[in-house]
């Protein structure tokens, strides 16, 4: 008689919360630091034993509601009322600083004129709006983006709009945008993986773009 073993994935990983297995990129791991305080891992890099939260806003609030964070790391923590801000701000700063880094290499331009030609090229593989720029603009690249995908007979690149104008230029400074396109490349593809993790943080799995 023979036995059929299922063999879970390597990296399979279980939200604490939702007692669901998943991949690493759709989780976030949380560890005990030096002072017993839980962390949030983005880079996966930390030691200690670590736990997995999915990685929406809404489960890591839960997660600090039910006490989980210590049950699951099976040792006395601390954790911070306002984690979910915490990781929202390690998330925004994780991408503000690839929009920085993909810009440097050519693989992120600004202006409505260039992200145009971006996207009807189908050079641009994302677009990216401050959540206050003009209807007008918007309406113009949406246009572009579905031109570019009919001629293609392809999917329209996704359309994500995460900070405002102002938050933009605080963070930025002259690198600043209302309107912006991600490019093919390494930068770039980075920009448009930790564009959807914030999206996906903030509004939950179906809302990673428009």
């Amino acid at each position: 008689m023979s036995v059929k073993v299922r063999i879970e994935p390597v990296n399979d990983r279980m939200c604490i919360v939702t007692r669901e297995r998943g991949q690493p990129d759709s989780l976030l791991r949380f560890v005990a630091g030096p002072d017993g305080q839980v962390v949030a891992d983005l880079r996966l890099n930390l030691p200690g034993r670590g736990c997995w939260v999915t990685a929406e806003r809404e489960k890591v609030e839960l997660a600090v509601k039910r006490n989980l964070f210590g049950r699951a790391l099976k040792t006395k923590v601390s954790v911070a009322p306002d984690l979910g801000d915490a990781v929202e701000g390690l998330l925004c700063a994780g991408l503000l600083g690839m929009m920085n880094m993909a810009r440097k290499s050519g693989q992120f331009i600004t202006g409505s004129g260039k992200v145009e030609e971006a996207v009807r090229s189908g050079a641009a593989i994302a677009l990216m709006h401050a959540t206050d720029a003009a209807e007008d603009g918007i309406r113009k690249l949406r246009q572009a983006n579905t031109a570019q995908a009919k001629g293609d007979r392809q999917a329209e690149i996704p359309v994500f709009r995460l900070f405002s104008a102002e938050e933009l230029s605080a963070a930025m400074g002259e690198g600043a945008f209302i309107h912006a396109a991600a490019l093919a490349g390494q930068a770039g593809e980075g920009v448009v993986k930790r564009a959807i993790g914030l999206a996906r943080y903030r509004y939950g799995p179906d809302k990673g773009a428009d």
